[in-house]
């Protein structure tokens, strides 16, 4: 069995009085790419942000690394749903990109060529070379997840946590965005959180299902229509997608 990366025991948060996970218990393995599927208020950010650190549990334990969470943000790298910004700040992808290197800095030291590399790899990683000097607030939707990836790939980091990645970009781009995820599974730990089950039931390796405590986990090949349906609690369609890289037709669903 590969090393523990993320232990959740017996989970639970309360916020707002609300209880949003409740005795949740997930193991994340090294080099795992872990699909965490749910409805909306279902807790899946809330996970994410317990396993940063930015949430406190009112129950159970949680480590990453097997320490507290937050206490080890080298090696974490987060992709955020959205960026909230001015699009008219003059900021360019290559300067967002190289906040990923913070982590690595210390105080008050000045970007070095060791920054400058790895923010330029990252760059070329995600496919944005030729964009590097254009300022955020003219990309589109998928070219700013694409230097979202790029920052927290820049910090050179194990885990990727990534939080509806393809949620805001047109068909076309979510699978430029899920072929760039097949190849860093290869170096990185990954959790997607996503309600695109009809792209990730071939990407990924496992699959949780997620409604304030965990319904079903396992293999992604034991995602299907009931298990589906009864994480959303209404009937689900599958919808069949195309994916290049496997020649036919994949069963997938959109709830």
């Amino acid at each position: 069995m590969s090393e523990p990366v993320i232990v959740c025991d017996r989970l639970g948060v309360r916020l707002g009085g609300m209880q949003v996970l409740d005795s949740l218990s997930l193991t994340v393995y090294r080099g795992d790419y872990l699909a965490v599927l749910g409805p909306n208020g279902g807790g899946k950010t809330t996970l994410l942000r317990v396993i940063l650190g930015l949430e406190k549990p009112s129950e159970g334990a949680v480590t990453v690394f097997g320490g507290p969470p937050g206490r080890t943000p080298g090696r974490v790298g987060y992709v955020p749903q959205r960026l909230f910004f001015d699009r008219d700040f003059p900021i360019s992808v290559e300067e967002v990109v190289m906040m990923g290197r913070l982590p690595k800095r210390r105080l008050m030291r000045r970007y070095g060529r060791a920054d400058r590399e790895q923010a330029a790899a990252a760059i070329e990683t995600v496919g944005l070379s030729r964009l590097r000097h254009k300022r955020i607030g003219t990309l589109s939707g998928g070219e700013l997840q694409r230097t979202l990836i790029a920052r927290a790939l820049a910090g050179e980091p194990e885990l990727l946590l990534l939080d509806e990645p393809t949620a805001s970009v047109d068909p076309e781009m979510k699978t430029t965005i899920y072929d760039l995820l097949d190849r860093l599974k290869e170096r990185h730990t990954i959790v997607l959180v996503t309600h695109d089950t009809g792209t990730v039931g071939h990407s990924v390796s496992r699959v949780a299902c997620l409604n304030c405590t965990l319904g079903m986990q396992g293999p992604a090949s034991s995602l299907g229509t009931a298990a589906l349906e009864s994480l959303y609690g209404h009937p689900v369609g599958v919808v069949l997608h195309e994916h290049p890289h496997h020649g036919g037709r994949a069963g997938g669903g959109h709830a």
